[in-house]
């Protein structure tokens, strides 16, 4: 049921809203016919996922927001200040704001007064991603548009006085070739509407109807994002938010409907069962291949997503873990979303900047291993630690990503099984071909160069292409 119960006014405002932003479908002579999707999880999970996500294989992911003003302890702190009540929440205002303080206080701090979306988009471009998604929307419920279902709680009426997502998706779309994504969060903490269809058991449905689907619906033709993650189910099934009759215009009528990638957060028990691609948990890293899709989306910051002023240099991530973050992904099947968090006034911090620069100065030299590859039939070595797998089956190519150069300056690889008259080997980077031998029962191994520090093709990882 499209309309559930709910205020009729409220329900016949939705109905014109969705009839007003449905684009009109024109019949084509000759065209194929395009496949339709019906509203339940049987039918939307045959969709494919457009293969520019699979390709792609790296993301960044941006939380930012009100959040970002006490830029303590976590994007959560409203709800563990004010619910929760940490002790150490609760003294930090007590420290540093006045009685009375509340966390709306709060947005008008939000200036953003140094953000410059092209300034972003260089370093962004900079890291080597495909794509990025942006938080339009924690849940503290700040839009970082002018939403007009969030009055005075979003960035043109409030702090700002800026629409953040559209100058963002400009400078991304007309400045890179990087893929444009939304992160949503479907419920609202505090929102006085989701708290009584919480007391009801989600019996009455007046939040999503008065403010997620007009939302959802409004971000998607204003924006028309390739990625739209969504987030949140304040423990709510997927009937509740309608999440199969939005996800069904989604594919079938939206203005991104051939190319929009969605995630698996759409209700509780959705997420790792139905959507586009499975993130299954936060910073989630099997170690293995799945059969589906997946993405492991992981904070530089290892303690939070949004940015902290407390937090220490030991907490952010190194750039040799985080590219064994993204080679062991991408080699387990999945897609890599890196989470920055940048400050209050719109400033991307500088040890986020070098982590960004550092990724992208590896991909130059390794991305033939990441981009566009498939999981090979091993996904890591047996016999030798830290080399992980890829491959172009089309150019029988295997690529071997190595994340420690061997003392000796021979590695040994268990999996390949070489010819000796026909496989090559080379170091990327490099570019000579490289002497190996058979070892038995099985696996090679392969004469390294013998190279200086400066002479190294990268510093944190190196890759050999493995040809027939």
């Amino acid at each position: 049921m499209l309309f559930p119960e709910g205020p009729r006014p409220v329900r016949m405002r939705l109905a014109l809203l969705l009839l007003w932003q449905l684009p009109p479908l024109l019949p084509q002579c000759g065209a194929t016919k395009p496949p339709h999707y019906d509203p339940t999880w049987e039918s939307l999970d045959t969709r494919p996922l457009p293969s520019w996500f699979d390709q792609a294989k790296f993301g960044i992911f941006i939380h930012w927001g009100v959040f970002s003003v006490p830029s303590f302890g976590s994007e959560w702190f409203w709800w563990y200040w004010q619910k929760e009540k940490r002790p150490k929440f609760v003294e930090f205002m007590n420290d540093n704001y006045p009685p009375g303080f509340k966390y709306e206080d709060f947005g008008v701090l939000f200036t953003a007064k140094y953000f410059n979306a092209n300034q972003w988009a260089d370093i962004l471009q900079a890291s080597g991603a495909k794509y990025v998604v942006l938080t339009s929307k924690h849940h503290e419920g700040f839009t970082l548009w002018g939403s007009h279902y969030s009055w005075n709680w979003n960035a043109v009426d409030e702090g700002p006085k800026r629409d953040i997502v559209k100058e963002l998706e400009v400078a991304i779309k007309n400045n890179t070739d990087l893929r444009f994504g939304l992160y949503y969060s479907l419920f609202e903490w505090f929102h006085p509407l989701f708290l009584e269809d919480e007391s009801s058991s989600f019996q009455k449905q007046q939040f999503p109807i008065s403010k997620t689907l007009p939302e959802l619906y409004e971000l998607v033709n204003k924006y028309q994002p390739d990625v739209l993650w969504s987030d949140g189910d304040g423990g709510a099934p997927d009937h509740y938010w309608n999440s199969t009759g939005f996800l069904a215009w989604l594919y079938n009528e939206s203005p991104v409907r051939n190319t929009v990638v969605t995630n698996d957060r759409w209700g509780a028990g959705s997420i790792c069962q139905h959507g586009g691609f499975y993130t299954c948990s936060d910073r989630y890293n099997p170690g293995h291949l799945l059969p589906h899709k997946w993405e492991n989306c992981m904070t530089i910051d290892q303690f939070s997503w949004g940015y902290r002023r407390e937090a220490g240099i030991n907490d952010y991530l190194t750039i040799e873990e985080l590219v064994k973050q993204l080679v062991e992904t991408v080699a387990c099947g999945g897609n890599l979303l890196m989470n920055i968090g940048p400050t209050l006034d719109g400033i991307i911090p500088v040890i986020f900047e070098e982590r960004l620069r550092q990724m992208g100065t590896w991909l130059k030299v390794n991305g033939e291993a990441i981009y566009e590859t498939h999981p090979w039939r091993s996904q890591n070595d047996t016999c030798t630690p830290d080399v992980w797998y890829t491959s172009k089956p089309e150019k029988q190519i295997v690529y071997a990503i190595f994340l420690k150069w061997p003392i000796s300056g021979k590695l040994f690889l268990g999996e390949p099984i070489g010819s000796l008259e026909e496989t090559e080997v080379e170091l990327l980077g490099h570019g000579q071909p490289l002497t190996w031998t058979s070892s038995k029962p099985n696996g090679i191994i392969v004469e390294l160069p013998r190279l200086s520090f400066h002479q190294m093709p990268c510093q944190w990882g190196w890759t050999l292409a493995l040809t027939n």
